[in-house]
């Protein structure tokens, strides 16, 4: 990848080691920066949602390049395929797994010292 918009994860025996992204066009990884902070301000898209889950756990810098790696491969992708960019949402990942996002809020409800009984709606 001439970006170098990648860094590694590697595991063994449980162990995780990350490294520095890889060097690549400098002028393209900057470009790519400026888009994906662009991008994490812009309200209800899927990648200002990937870009508070990723910067929530582990850090602001190193969302941007989660982010501008995705871009990079949305990119790679239209020009591939000639397709036009089909957005997610920015409720992307509350729509992926609706049980964990209850379990949290109800977590945190309760922590607050409410007390919550939950029904579910079966017409929705």
């Amino acid at each position: 990848m001439p970006s170098g918009g990648r860094g590694s994860n590697e595991e063994s025996a449980g162990k995780r080691t990350r490294r520095r992204i890889t060097p690549g066009n400098r002028w393209l990884k900057k470009t790519l920066a400026q888009a994906a902070w662009a991008a994490s301000r812009t309200k209800n898209i899927y990648l200002a949602s990937q870009y508070r889950r990723v910067a929530g756990h582990r850090g602001r810098k190193r969302a941007l390049i989660a982010v501008g790696h995705s871009m990079l491969v949305i990119f790679y992708h239209m020009m591939r395929s000639g397709a036009s960019y089909a957005d997610l949402g920015g409720d992307f990942f509350d729509r992926l797994e609706p049980e964990r996002l209850t379990r949290y809020y109800v977590k945190r409800l309760e922590r607050l010292g409410h007390k919550l009984t939950l029904e579910t709606n079966i017409a929705a």
